[in-house]
């Protein structure tokens, strides 16, 4: 059995610089919050989550097995890792995300840019989107394009939860208890659970700190790979008068190396239920896979960002014609043949 070997090491990781708007966040610990603060706060700042996901798994390590460091500090060594990884990473991507809200399928095509992200959806329940569609998502887009105060907006909520996640995630080994679980070649699993010790400092940390879960660690690359966790308690607010989540809510996240040495979001899962504030009800429930990443110029602009949709869009409207038409021809000449 190979030993997991890591070194510890404190990473400081810089939260504001000259240009604060081209700031990457870390991914997967980015996404993994905000999920929490999406349970937390309006709906309109929830982004979009996934689908739960299942590893092939080998055996069990051996009790005898010495991993040459313990859970916790393997933990925190992976935390630093990816903080440190995400936040010297300044490379955008396009993507595609294909979700499932309420029963409804969503295909949208995602440009990041130094200015933030744009989508431009493409397909509801594997159809094309109707002219009237298109008319409508040209427009959004150009309104955003063309709208300061909205972009200045979106980037400081952006940075905010930027912000927020670095705290957050920097105490994450001291608000779990964790052990060793299982391995799979470079993967090592870590079992986690509430700390009774730990005393959580926001809403947000109060809803991690009651989870418990597994977490997927790149033990070669230093990279979490997979997080799951569900609450294992009701989490009130103030005693339960600024509201609950209830009991069981779930949420998956994981990511995969894309291109060599950059790591993103590939999957997610969120459900989770309650009442936030004058018995305004929670229900987040979503799906969503990204795949296809191709990576786009770091300098990107939001208006070049809107071309490269418009661009990208126009050849798969294209290559759907031509295998409309392929399909249509297959169809004769079947007929013709009977």
């Amino acid at each position: 059995m190979q030993r997991v070997k890591a070194t510890v090491e404190t990473v400081k990781v810089e939260t504001k610089d000259s240009n604060s708007r081209g700031r990457r966040k870390p991914m997967l610990l980015a996404t993994l919050s905000t999920i929490v603060l999406s349970a937390v706060r309006s709906s309109h700042r929830a982004s979009a989550v996934f689908a739960s996901l299942l590893l092939l798994l080998s055996a069990p390590l051996s009790s005898q097995t010495n991993p040459g460091v313990s859970a916790s500090e393997l933990l925190r060594c992976a935390v630093n890792g990816e903080l440190k990884a995400q936040s010297e990473d300044h490379t955008h991507w396009i993507y595609r995300v294909k979700s499932t809200v309420a029963g409804k399928e969503e295909v949208k095509l995602v440009v990041e840019s130094k200015d933030g992200e744009l989508d431009r959806l493409e397909s509801v329940n594997g159809r094309p989107i109707t002219a009237e569609q298109e008319l409508r998502e040209q427009q959004r887009i150009q309104n955003l394009v063309h709208s300061p105060e909205r972009q200045k907006k979106r980037q400081r909520a952006q940075s905010e939860d930027a912000d927020q996640t670095e705290r957050m995630f920097n105490v994450l080994p001291d608000a779990l208890n964790v052990r060793y679980g299982e391995r799979n070649g470079d993967l090592v699993q870590l079992l986690f659970e509430p700390n009774p010790h730990f005393h959580a400092w926001s809403r947000e940390a109060t809803v991690f700190h009651e989870m418990e879960g597994q977490i997927w660690i790149n033990a070669r690359q230093n990279r979490l790979a997979e997080i799951q966790g569900h609450l294992v308690r009701t989490v009130k607010f103030a005693g339960g008068l600024l509201g609950h989540l209830d009991k069981g809510g779930e949420f998956s996240v994981r990511q995969a190396e894309v291109a060599p040495g950059h790591w993103e979001v590939t999957l997610l899962h969120v459900n989770m239920h309650g009442k936030i504030l004058f018995l305004k009800t929670i229900s987040e429930q979503q799906h969503e896979v990204r795949t296809d990443y191709r990576q786009v110029p770091s300098d990107l602009t939001l208006a070049q960002a809107a071309e490269e949709l418009v661009k990208e869009s126009a050849i798969r409207s294209a290559q759907g014609k031509e295998h409309r038409a392929a399909k249509r021809g297959d169809v004769a000449i079947a007929v013709q043949k009977h």
